[in-house]
């Protein structure tokens, strides 16, 4: 792993394989069909340029892992697509000869350091495959809290009667269900859920779209209580890196915050990092809290995180990062220079409260449960 705010074989080495993915891929495909013809008669032309999309994609995700020196980072990549080719009837062996052939390729069109991290990588990465099953283990459980109102509210939005979804939670909330519960037992295993259907093959991407934006929509409808915890006079500042339009985790973040008693000012998705810095510098605030939910923005966040420091000079500010790949490895926020990773909503603000410590509980008599 490197070194705290390290990313620095790391930057460059991503560079150096993520600015010829084009002609790495091209080599893989090339290789491949020619050591397997039976490919080409499969597939056909229109295919062999899909293989190529394919392994830029994985080059992307490469780049990463090696930037990371984070070999756990490419093998749950390579894992999360066996699920996705199974799901499209694409043999496991297909994506298994593309990694062996990309090893080599990079061994031999790159080279030196950066060819033996990629090499680490890809190793771990076919010493996995066989252990991951081709479907993946459902994230919504009946017998789990509150199952049974998740399972009704994906019913209800996969069948997109939105008003159905939104009534079911909000009455439930009028019943006693605590707001906290709603995100964690409905609508955080209804979200994963949904991401492994799309995964599977099972709904499109218009109805992952549609369940994202009915259950923001929901969320809202939740806002006056959420708002109405005490305040402690502490301020969050919550935002998703460059190009990342995966939100609604971040957004979960900031409510849990503003439950715990926190002012949030969530900047949303593509905030430029001037904007953060500022935002930070008006808000004064403690805690700024950064999201990526794909690995290939790993780099981003680490180039946010730069960019904060040096904006703020002297003016300190505790920086927690999550989304997926910090889920994958717990070390990561090492690497991009953040003071710490959280799971989930609920861990960040149990994490900024250790981060803070005497300073935070003087500022504002501690921080509330949510």
């Amino acid at each position: 792993m490197a070194a705290a705010g390290g990313y620095g074989l790391t930057r460059t080495a991503a560079a150096e394989i993520t600015g010829r993915r084009d002609e790495l891929a091209q080599a893989v495909v090339s290789a491949q069909f020619a050591r397997r013809p039976a490919l080409r008669d499969r597939y056909g032309d229109a295919g062999a340029a899909k293989c190529a999309e394919d392994l830029r994609y994985h080059i992307l995700y490469l780049a990463e892992a090696v930037a990371a020196d984070s070999p756990r980072l490419f093998s749950e990549y390579a894992a999360w697509v066996k699920v996705l080719f199974a799901g499209l009837k694409i043999p496991a062996s297909d994506l298994r000869d593309s990694l062996e052939i990309l090893r080599e390729v990079v061994a031999e069109r790159v080279g030196g350091p950066v060819a033996d991290v990629a090499a680490r990588c890809i190793a771990a990465a076919l010493d996995g495959l066989p252990h991951v099953p081709d479907e993946p283990v459902a994230h919504l459980d009946p017998a789990a809290p509150h199952g049974w109102l998740a399972q009704r509210y994906l019913d209800a939005l996969l069948a997109g009667d939105r008003r159905t979804a939104t009534t079911l939670v909000l009455e439930a909330v009028e019943a006693g269900l605590p707001v906290r519960d709603a995100y964690l037992h409905v609508f955080q295993p209804t979200l994963r859920e949904v991401g492994r259907l799309w995964q599977l093959g099972r709904i499109s991407v218009a109805h992952e779209h549609f369940v994202t934006a009915a259950t923001q929509a929901t969320m809202s409808m939740l806002y006056p209580r959420i708002f109405a915890a005490e305040r402690h006079g502490l301020a969050l500042v919550a935002t998703c890196v460059s190009g990342e339009m995966h939100e609604i985790g971040i957004r979960m973040v900031a409510d849990f915050f503003e439950m715990a008693g926190w002012d949030t000012y969530y900047l949303g998705a593509n905030a430029p990092a001037a904007a953060v810095v500022r935002a930070v510098r008006e808000r004064n605030a403690a805690v700024l809290a950064v999201s990526a939910t794909i690995t290939a923005h790993v780099g981003a966040v680490a180039e946010l995180i730069r960019q904060v420091r040096e904006g703020l000079g002297d003016r300190r500010v505790h920086v927690i990062v999550g989304g997926y790949p910090f889920n994958i490895d717990p070390d990561l926020w090492r690497s991009v220079g953040a003071d710490g990773s959280a799971a989930g909503a609920e861990d960040a603000v149990t994490l900024a409260a250790r981060l803070g410590g005497a300073e935070f509980q003087d500022a504002g008599g501690g921080i509330a449960a949510a």
